[in-house]
């Protein structure tokens, strides 16, 4: 709990993202060591002058254990890239962030799907988004948005009223909801699911900060299907966020004639996957039979053999007698537990005794 009061002052640190946390755990081997170096140690680590000057005065001006009270008194979660509950899917892509504050529940929501668009949403688009989100939630389908106005909102509410979980990234801290008029949606949305930010506490919704946060939206989930985008949308930063990261990219056809489904049609043409149905989704993303899926995992846990499997499975077809010799496990117990894999959606066979991950980022869509 102390090395984390580390992550949260670093994190107060304008200019130090990503790239150089890593740096400074690569250089310094600890966060705390970081925190507590000398200049001419930092200027070693090659910490540009911007960010070694804000750092040094967060130094002086921040105290670290209040820090830590503060997130607590508040409810919130903290996750580290270090924390064991860190959603695996985020994680792996580039620029994920080294903290992120979760008020609420981030809770078997690896099979989610990102659903956003325009906030000038036209009464099509919120039928689309009903008709799809209804029957996503109903399927097992974590459903990620933004909480702002128009499609992210409808997206969330109806997730919520069709009984599923839906998350929340914010372009603040999880304590400051914006816009103010989804303070009660943002409320049942913690009660079933999670409201999500990598900014701190206190954090005020800057215009600057929401690109940014698009890419946990994308990072959060399976795929990004856009309903409804202009050309100048931030749906379509999303959307490029998920191509980066080799995520699946949706989009509804809308009409030619409709400014809010301009953005949609120029992802169409440019070879995102169209929408019509949920099913769409759903057999993209190999989602069909999940609720299925989730029984099997409750009925039979994951154990050392599974986890000796994942660790030699990709993208790339597998076969059976490599994953044997590569976990130093005999053929028979190797079919056997990857067929119990596939009933829990771990894995898929593409070929006889040819094995893949179920999920392996980049697996079905190339911008």
């Amino acid at each position: 709990m102390n090395d984390l009061r580390y992550w949260l002052g670093l994190n107060q640190v304008r200019g130090i993202g990503p790239v150089r946390f890593r740096a400074l755990l690569n250089f310094f081997g600890d966060l705390k060591t970081a925190w507590e170096a000398p200049r001419a140690a930092l200027e070693e680590a090659r910490l540009d002058s911007r960010a070694l000057h804000n750092l040094l005065q967060v130094r002086q001006q921040v105290d670290l254990d209040q820090l830590l009270q503060r997130v607590q008194a508040a409810g919130v979660q903290v996750l580290t890239w270090e924390s064991p509950d860190y959603p695996p899917l985020l994680l792996q892509i580039a620029d994920a962030p080294p903290v992120l504050f979760v008020k609420g529940t981030l809770n078997g929501d690896e099979w989610a799907v990102a659903v956003v668009g325009t906030r000038k949403a036209t009464p099509y688009g919120r039928e689309v988004v009903h008709r799809l989100v209804e029957d996503l939630a109903h399927n097992g389908v974590t459903v990620v948005s933004g909480l702002a106005r128009g499609i992210d909102g409808i997206a969330h509410r109806t997730a919520l009223e069709a009984g599923g979980r839906t998350v929340a990234v914010l372009g603040c801290g999880v304590d400051v909801i914006y816009p103010p008029e989804h303070r009660q949606l943002a409320a049942q949305i913690v009660a079933q699911g999670a409201l999500v930010s990598d900014y701190p506490l206190g954090t005020s919704p800057e215009a600057a900060n929401f690109p940014a946060r698009n890419r946990i939206i994308s990072g959060l989930s399976l795929g990004v299907v856009v309903i409804e985008a202009g050309v100048t949308s931030g749906a379509l930063i999303t959307a490029d966020f998920a191509a980066e990261q080799g995520r699946d990219v949706f989009a509804v056809p809308g009409s030619i004639l409709s400014p809010a489904s301009t953005g949609c049609n120029q992802l169409l043409r440019d070879g995102a996957a169209v929408v019509t149905e949920a099913r769409d989704i759903l057999e993209t993303l190999h989602l069909n039979h999940l609720p299925e899926q989730k029984v099997m995992r409750e009925l039979l846990p994951a154990d050392e053999t599974e986890a000796a499997i994942l660790k030699h499975l990709s993208a790339e077809p597998c076969h059976v007698d490599e994953l044997s010799r590569a976990a130093a496990l005999p053929v028979a117990t190797i079919s056997s537990v990857l067929a119990l894999m596939e009933l829990k959606g771990m894995v898929r066979q593409v070929g006889t005794l040819q094995y893949v991950l179920a999920h392996e980022p980049g697996e079905t869509y190339t911008w």
